[in-house]
């Protein structure tokens, strides 16, 4: 685990992802430092173009891009990081539970599984909203929580049933270790970089999840968000009378999280699978070729 972590702290692209989330989620929880005031207050003239006092412009309703995007950070990042975490726990638990007892408890767990892997989620969210009205950011957890756990419970089921044949958790149990502290101590640690993977893709698909359903008009028209931006952005036609940055700061702002997500997601899968460390291998064969060029052109 400690060669793992080594290993993601040398990785730039590990550190670039890193930098580009924390950058995001500074921004989001210094808010009213960065953007004070009401980021729904009309302050400038409709569809006013970037300047030097509206950094990002304005929106058709006068209101301050930058200020929008500052304070939508929050519930966007705040909804695809606890979703996330919440299908990861899900499906580790349920992929923990299943891989190691077997028997029964795996035949019911892996059925339940196969149950929620064929519910289809965005129509699925599409459908509560188009009754609710709308979808508030709690339900907006609560149904991709429960409908997207069976994607990592099933990696975590696969590869703890390969642990426990693995002679340090058979010795475990032939002394008699509780089955909790095997789970936790001696199974769970081997399967961080997968978890890892699970984590970063969840926040992902949580993100990209509820932008959809907002952006689709189901969501909260009161809260601004980076998906309700879009929204706004999308009914005032703003594509089309040239107001290009009423939808391209919500749209970055959301591409630099998939990319930052992406780039820390790169790391864990080469963590995971050491066949995927291509780059070091690469660059030695790109030194030892130009040097071999090089001896060949000094012996002509």
């Amino acid at each position: 685990m400690n060669a793992g972590v080594s290993l993601f702290w040398r990785q730039k692209k590990a550190v670039a992802g890193l930098v580009i989330i924390l950058t995001l989620c500074l921004m989001a929880l210094f808010a009213p430092v960065l953007a004070p005031g009401d980021p729904s207050e009309r302050v400038g003239r409709s569809h006013q173009p970037p300047t030097v006092e509206h950094v990002f412009g304005t929106t058709k309703m006068g209101r301050d891009v930058f200020s929008q995007f500052v304070w939508g950070a929050r519930p966007s990042l705040a909804v695809g990081f606890a979703t996330g975490l919440a299908i990861t726990a899900l499906g580790t638990i349920v992929g923990l539970v299943a891989g190691y007892f077997g028997g029964r408890t795996d035949a019911t767990l892996d059925l339940a599984t196969n149950a929620v892997l064929v519910i289809p989620n965005i129509p699925l969210l599409i459908l509560l909203a188009s009754f609710a009205g709308t979808v508030g950011p709690m339900a907006i957890m609560a149904i991709i929580a429960l409908t997207s756990w069976p994607w990592g419970a099933r990696m975590t089921r696969s590869q703890t049933m390969a642990l426990r044949q693995r002679e340090f958790v058979v010795a475990a149990r032939m002394v008699g270790e509780p089955h909790w502290r095997v789970i936790f101590v001696e199974i769970l640690p081997n399967l961080v970089p997968l978890i890892g993977i699970n984590v970063v893709g969840s926040i992902i698909y949580a993100i990209v999840a509820q932008t959809t359903l907002e952006y689709l008009g189901f969501g909260d028209p009161l809260r601004v968000t980076w998906g309700t931006m879009l929204y706004n952005a999308q009914n005032s036609s703003a594509i089309i009378v040239g107001a290009w940055w009423d939808i391209a700061v919500p749209a970055a702002g959301i591409a630099l999280v998939g990319l930052g997500l992406a780039l820390i997601n790169f790391t864990f899968d080469e963590i995971a699978n050491p066949q995927l460390r291509s780059g070091p291998a690469l660059s030695r064969w790109l030194r030892l070729t130009r040097l071999r060029r090089r001896e060949l052109e000094a012996a002509r």
